[in-house]
Formats: C-alpha cells, structure tokens, sequence
C-alpha cells in the first residue's frame, strides 16, 4: 500500500523518535477506544509527580476523566451510571487552565464521540485553543472489533458476536444495534474532523504495534519530553477483556435483565460493578480458554477498510507515527478446528460472578433502615434478598 508521506513522513519501527512537542503544549489524547487508551492513561496517572519535575502535568482528578469528555460531547454515560453533567467538564477545564504555561496532557477515549465540528471547536477552545495538539491512536479493525462487541455486553448489548459483524459490515446504514461504533472507528473521518478544526499540523496519529509492548508508552514520552522509561504499564486486571464463555454468560444475562424490566442503576451496580467487576479481579482466564473469534469473512472486510482508511489519512497531510499499512494487515490465522468451540464456564468463575453482585447488594442492604415488606420497594426487596442469600453462604 502506498501513502503519500510528502510532509509527514510516518515513522516506522525502530527509527528515531518524534521530537518534544513546544512547551506549553496541551496534549489531548481522543482514542479511540480499544486503542491502548487504558494503558496510556493508567501510566499517566501514575507517574503524575514524576512528569510535573519535568514540566509536565496530568490535570485530571482521576486515571480516566470519563464524566467530562462524556458531558462535553452530550453522551449518557455507561448503563445505569449517574448521567455526566456539565460539571464534570468544567471542573477538567478548570483543571487543565490551572497548569498555566507548563505542558500538559489529557486522555479519554470518550473524546471521540465529538459528534460534530462545534463540539470539537468547543472542547479545543475551552482547553486552551491553539495550544491545543491532538493525538490520535490507531489498531487495526480486526483487533478491536472483538473487543470493542464484548465491551458493548458489558453495557447491556443482547446480540451475539457473529450477527453484531452483520450489522456492523453488511447492513446499511451500519448504525444498529451501535451508532457509536462507526464514529469512532471510522478513523479516517474521526482523524479529518479533528483536523478541520486544530489544522492539520496540530494533529498526530500513532499506528500502535501490537508486537511492541512499550511503543506507545516510548511515544508519549517522546512527545512530552519525558525520560525514557518513566512511563510504564500499571496491571489492570479490572480491565481484562472477557472470554468468549464468560461474554457469553452476560449476554445471556442481559437478556434475562431486560425480559424481566428491571431498573437500569441495577444493572450498573449488581451486574457491571459486582459480578463483572468481581469476576475480573478474581478470575484469570486459562490458556485453554475459548477466546473471541472473528470470522475469516469479517477479518477480510475490516482489512479492506482498513486499507481504505489508511489511503485517506495519508492525503489530510497529518503526521502518521508507525506503520499505516497494519491499519490493512490480516492477523495470521490461528490452528485450525476440527469442532466448533463450545463457550463453556468454569464453575469457579462463575462462582466468583455471583458472589460480586451478593457482595455488593449485602452492602447496600445492610446500609438501609429497617421497614416492612408493604414500605419497601421491589428494588430495595431485591438488595434484601442478596443479604440473606449471603448469609447463609457464608454459614454454610
């Protein structure tokens, strides 16, 4: 594949680094997601005193300011989670102007949601305008489709794997069941957006190599003038993608939890924060462990539009780090089966799930004053329940 790399020219692997952006800089990091964004932005947090001695600052009040770029681009937030408010953006930009003349970086994700030029124009002018550069990650379609359907589960998403690529590939316009995933993954035109709005030489897009476990952490370095080596992974096991049984057993459950109209904040609390959440700090997956498996049609249309998203990066004249044609390379394909893969659970891990949504729906009973069952309300009924069921475990 040929790029036109006449003012950029992209950086391949093993050459010299990118040069430190001017001081004063406010790095903005867009994703999107399923793009190292965790990783980057645990490293980053992390390592917040070390960066300010060497002039550099993460504002943000936590690893990842979710709320405020959800706010500032109009979206809901997570399933049953407190809606993001206006507040949550200023307090980040309140944050961001505090650093003064000193450089700094911000990181979500969440930030290539911008639905449109004005709310890309209002997140770069109330971060500080011209001062403003963007960064934006890239991994090939193939890798982060897998991830990204099992991370739409773990919002309440009902369709299998196989019937989400359909949508997502073959069925015009491609906005159902997951409007979003096209205007993130569309990265041709996320990158065109943000660059009609910064110009194109206030833009930089990082092709991530899988195969360099610290590539992305060495960029960012280099971009912010930092020493080499004092940016580094955090283990995140909260972050695990999920195998394919154990998505399998929250789409199955996701669809019990709709079929039966419970409330959202359930969800969010029993399901994603207590069952999943638990299940993932517990549970490491065996090697033996069916994974998510992108089928041999998928993987080719997501290579080709790769392809074609590569082409149209190269001609908006941003600086390209890394490789484009990975954005187009089809993973090698894995040994070959002789049976379909059954998605089978261990008993331990769902053990283990369970146990997360009693754990935290004891601790919200145990917090609530006493009343009759005629006072209470289903939900609260609910919250009883996995107390008592708890307690007898435990007895047991």
């Amino acid at each position: 594949m040929e790029t036109d790399c006449s003012t950029h020219p992209a950086t391949a692997a093993g050459s010299a680094p990118p040069a430190p952006l001017p001081t004063g800089t406010r790095l903005l990091h867009i994703g999107p997601h399923k793009t190292g964004t965790t990783s980057i932005q645990g490293a980053l947090f992390a390592a917040g005193e070390a960066m300010a001695r060497h002039g550099v600052d993460f504002p943000a009040h936590s690893r990842h300011p979710m709320e405020a770029a959800l706010a500032v681009c109009a979206r809901p937030g997570m399933m049953g989670d407190v809606r993001p408010t206006e507040g949550h953006w200023q307090r980040l930009v309140d944050a961001v102007h505090a650093t003064g003349r000193r450089t700094s970086v911000v990181s979500s994700e969440f930030f290539a949601d911008a639905p449109d030029d004005e709310t890309v124009a209002r997140i770069v002018g109330d971060l500080g305008g011209d001062r403003v550069h963007v960064l934006v990650t890239l991994r090939p379609l193939a890798r982060i489709m897998p991830s990204q359907w099992q991370q739409y589960v773990q919002n309440g998403l009902r369709m299998g794997y196989e019937d989400w690529l359909d949508h997502m590939l073959r069925r015009a316009p491609y906005e159902k069941p997951n409007p979003s995933f096209w205007r993130r993954h569309r990265h041709d035109r996320l990158v065109e957006r943000w660059a009609r709005v910064v110009g194109a030489g206030n833009v930089t897009v990082v092709v991530v190599d899988d195969r360099d476990r610290d590539g992305l952490m060495r960029t960012f370095e280099s971009l912010l003038g930092l020493p080499d080596g004092l940016l580094a992974e955090i283990p995140d096991t909260a972050n695990r993608s999920l195998t394919l049984a154990e998505t399998e057993m929250l789409r199955m459950l996701n669809t019990e939890f709709r079929g039966n109209g419970l409330p959202d904040e359930i969800y969010s609390r029993l399901v994603r924060n207590g069952a999943v959440m638990h299940m993932k700090n517990t549970c490491r997956p065996a090697s033996d462990d069916a994974r998510i498996s992108t089928p041999e049609w998928a993987v080719r249309a997501a290579a080709d539009i790769g392809a074609e998203m590569a082409g149209r990066i190269a001609a908006l004249d941003v600086r390209v780090l890394g490789d484009p044609a990975l954005l187009s390379a089809v993973p090698a394909p894995g040994a070959p089966r002789t049976a379909p893969v059954a998605a089978r659970m261990d008993p331990e891990v769902a053990a283990r799930a369970l146990y997360g949504a009693l754990a935290v729906a004891a601790a919200s009973a145990s917090a609530a004053p006493a009343r009759t069952v005629h006072q209470t309300s289903s939900k609260e009924l609910v919250r009883v329940l996995g107390h008592r069921v708890l307690r007898r475990l435990k007895r047991a």
